[in-house]
């Protein structure tokens, strides 16, 4: 009888845990402050302070745990650009003997040093376990924010502090932001192209098709379990469709080519280019490779659809008019706008998340550059110069960041940008080339 109890006792503790915190504290303040205006193009960074951890016990284990954490968590919402990390040799905190709560912070002291946020933890580790409680405060108001309490495994630290993050973005912005995205793409480190993914700050790369063969066109589902892409080791382009949970394929094998595989919003259908008509045409399939219906029925090369966040339009790459343009398609009508008119080679479109705009690949003065433009053809901004060549455009599921392949420092790897085109960064360093970067949506919703 104690056995069982224990096991249930067991199973509701991590049931908990899975679900999100142990504890969470309600905003002090219920007002809702909309610090960070993500259509702000001049946006100014947020002055935020993160000290190092205050730990409840005294081994050295814990401490450097402790600061470990610390330093992903700044690191993490330093990654957004929303924020400017504050330098902690201007602290006047000392995380051993200062307190955490809010009746013992000298708020001060931290307005001193130009810090508008602050975030500060306590943190506990007892064997192998780990807790770690976390707290959002506005300096100038001297009120805390947000406060949480985490527990878990010491292999759970990532996870830990990346809810948090979510929380603080979610809070400032009225979006989660990117802490439970992954990105999936194209890499030559195996001595062949093969489909890898990683999270969204790059850590923890895993490669994900090993077809010994090229694999390229990533594209994940709604819900992060399906990965499509194209692969040649039938010895032709195929689709195919991977299930990440049961590791087991779907193949789509009409006859010619079958590439660039879209997910529809919602659904469980794709749509892909498929050439078993003759023509390079756009079909709707269903998640199990069969085909729905023809989208696009006009003679020529028409590829890489992209789809609107409600599922009504996409927007797709066609020679019609001559040369490669973007064009748009309202799903119900049938109807046909062209995008792009400046530029003899425009491609590889991508459809934002909140729906009003689409970035692409144009061709520049000679060299491949990212573009954002709005639905209605107008104000292209340009957002690489002179930094090589720049292609494949794919937004974060917030539609704050952009991810995009560049050979601007030799072999192509990925990087990623505002959706303005500040703070561009190399995302990962990997042996071969990196491409064809393909964002997921959050895989947490908490």
């Amino acid at each position: 009888m104690i056995l069982r109890w224990l096991r249930c006792t067991l199973f509701i503790i991590v049931a908990i845990f899975l679900i999100g915190p142990i504890y969470s504290w309600a905003q002090d303040d219920k007002d809702q402050y909309e610090y960070i205006d993500i259509s702000n193009p001049f946006l100014r960074k947020i002055p935020l302070a993160v000290p190092l951890f205050k730990t409840e016990t005294g081994s050295q284990e814990a401490k450097n745990l402790a600061t470990s954490t610390a330093e992903l968590l700044a690191s993490s919402l330093e990654f957004t650009g929303y924020f400017k990390l504050l330098d902690r040799g201007a602290f006047l905190f000392d995380p051993n003997k200062d307190g955490v709560l809010t009746p013992q912070i000298n708020f001060a002291n931290w307005t001193v040093i130009g810090a508008e946020l602050l975030i500060t933890g306590l943190f506990e580790e007892v064997g192998g376990n780990i807790t770690m409680e976390l707290r959002l405060f506005d300096t100038f108001k001297a009120r805390r924010i947000i406060g949480k309490k985490y527990t878990g495994r010491k292999n759970d630290q990532r996870k830990m502090i990346h809810r948090f993050c979510s929380e603080v973005i979610k809070y400032l912005t009225g979006h989660r932001g990117v802490f439970g995205s992954k990105i999936a793409f194209v890499s030559t480190g195996s001595g062949n192209k093969e489909i890898y993914s990683c999270e969204f700050d790059g850590y923890n790369p895993q490669q994900v098709t090993r077809n010994q063969s090229i694999s390229l066109f990533p594209a994940w589902s709604n819900d992060g379990r399906y990965l499509a892409y194209t692969s040649y080791k039938s010895g032709k382009p195929d689709l195919f469709i991977k299930d990440l949970a049961e590791m087991q394929e779907t193949s789509i094998s009409e006859k010619g080519l079958n590439i660039t595989p879209a997910w529809v919003p919602g659904k469980f259908e794709l749509a892909a280019t498929l050439s078993f008509s003759g023509d390079q045409e756009i079909y709707l399939l269903t998640g199990s490779g069969k085909v729905i219906k023809r989208l696009t029925n006009i003679r020529g090369i028409d590829v890489s659809p992209t789809w609107s966040p409600d599922g009504k339009k996409f927007a797709f790459v066609s020679n019609r008019s001559g040369s490669p343009q973007v064009y748009i398609q309202d799903l119900a009508s049938e109807k046909v706008r062209r995008l792009t008119f400046e530029g003899s080679y425009n491609t590889q479109p991508s459809w934002s998340p909140k729906g009003d705009k689409i970035a692409y690949a144009s061709v520049v003065d000679g060299r491949r550059n990212i573009v954002v433009m709005d639905l209605n053809g107008e104000e292209a901004l340009q957002l690489t110069h002179e930094s090589g060549d720049n292609e494949a455009p794919s937004w974060s599921p917030d539609g704050s960041l952009i991810a995009f392949s560049s050979n601007r420092e030799g072999p192509f790897r990925i990087y990623v940008m505002t959706a303005f085109g500040t703070d561009q960064r190399r995302l990962l360093v990997m042996t071969g080339e990196q491409t064809n970067p393909k964002w997921s949506m959050n895989d947490f919703n908490n």
